[in-house]
């Protein structure tokens, strides 16, 4: 005879979940409008997310029009290879998926970030099959203090948390107070965080000769996300690969798009 328990259990949990669903109703990740379950989108911004699929760029994780061959690199790859090994990112910055960003940045949707991260595991889920500790590209303490949260930590710790991975979000500090990257040109972004990141030494213990997953939430250039691996790197980390929620690809960046702090 079937044990009459896991029934039970199961009509509990949905029971106890009705009033929540009736105070806060689940909404699109993009537009907001009621949908069937948490972290979905509905049926209009869905065809408005692009998600980034192979082939791509086994370095820079840019998706070609059709494939290359094994191990073909791109030409930014290859003319300017990155401090870091591997990067990928689950969505082009685009569309819903700029909405998103946007809302988790700007307008407090830390809510976001569990569904957010779940895409990137699906993007990145060769690096963190390999990953030893992920760690989140840090704010300045003074940005930190008005924003009171930083979004790429957000998504590093829902990341280390589905991937079952260490998180040490104070492996690296930000001891600069950079500009906004957002109306800077690329070499402007580059010089901007130029010594900006740094190890602290007693979280070198945390990195020391591991893999590093450093987590953003957008890709844009590659000035910040190259910043902070070099000064990994420097604090003795053995290797680092990024992942990040977005991506601007080549030919759409804009130098007044919003984009990474």
């Amino acid at each position: 005879m079937a044990d009459p328990m896991p029934d039970i259990k199961s009509f509990a949990r949905k029971a106890l979940d009705w009033p929540a669903r009736i105070l806060f109703p689940p909404v699109c990740a993009g537009c907001r409008r009621h949908v069937s379950q948490p972290g979905v989108l509905c049926g209009a911004c869905w065809p408005k997310l692009r998600l980034l699929e192979r082939p791509w760029c086994p370095v820079m994780g840019t998706p070609f029009t059709h494939h290359m061959g094994e191990g073909f690199l791109s030409a930014e790859a290859i003319a300017d290879p990155p401090p870091f090994e591997r990067a990928r990112a689950a969505v082009a910055y685009s569309g819903v998926a700029r909405q998103m960003v946007q809302g988790l940045k700007y307008q407090d949707r830390t809510d976001l970030a569990p569904w957010m991260a779940r895409w990137m595991l699906r993007a990145g889920a060769e690096l963190i099959a390999e990953a030893d500790v992920v760690v989140p590209v840090p704010l300045h303490w003074r940005r930190f203090f008005r924003r009171q949260f930083n979004q790429s930590a957000e998504l590093a710790r829902a990341v280390s948390q589905l991937g079952e991975l260490p998180f040490a979000p104070s492996a690296v500090r930000r001891v600069k107070l950079t500009r906004q990257q957002v109306g800077l040109e690329r070499r402007e972004r580059e010089e901007n965080v130029r010594a900006a990141f740094r190890v602290p030494e007693e979280a070198e213990i945390e990195i020391a000769g591991r893999r590093v997953l450093l987590i953003d939430d957008v890709y844009t250039t590659g000035a910040t996300v190259r910043a902070v691996a070099r000064a990994l790197k420097k604090g003795g980390a053995g290797t680092v690969d990024v992942l990040t929620f977005a991506r601007v690809l080549p030919g759409d960046f804009r130098a007044d798009e919003s984009a990474t702090i």
